[in-house]
């Protein structure tokens, strides 16, 4: 339990002042956040482990295509070309 003259030193520490009136209110709500804060700790610890989010999301590649093998085909759908390449607007200076 925070008492009132932790909550003084902690007013002084950050250079602020604190109203006798609002002692009592900040010693509950500080008492609260560090119950909640005490329950997150207890919550985090007894997690469960789970290694499944370290799997390999790729499929392997098993079968690859032949190199170049669709490059004619997606050039004839560009708008614009040069040579093997697709033409587009510049947009960096």
């Amino acid at each position: 339990m925070i008492t009132r003259t932790d909550i003084q030193k902690l007013a002084t520490l950050a250079r602020i002042h604190i109203d006798e009136a609002e002692m009592d209110t900040l010693a509950g709500e500080i008492d609260s956040i560090l119950a909640y804060v005490d329950q997150l700790k207890h919550a985090s610890a007894n997690a469960p482990e789970k290694n499944d989010y370290l799997r390999n999301v790729f499929r392997e590649d098993d079968a690859p295509h032949e190199s170049a093998i669709f490059t004619e085909k997606l050039l004839e759908a560009a708008p614009d070309k040069d040579g093997q390449y697709f033409k587009v607007k510049k947009i960096l200076n």
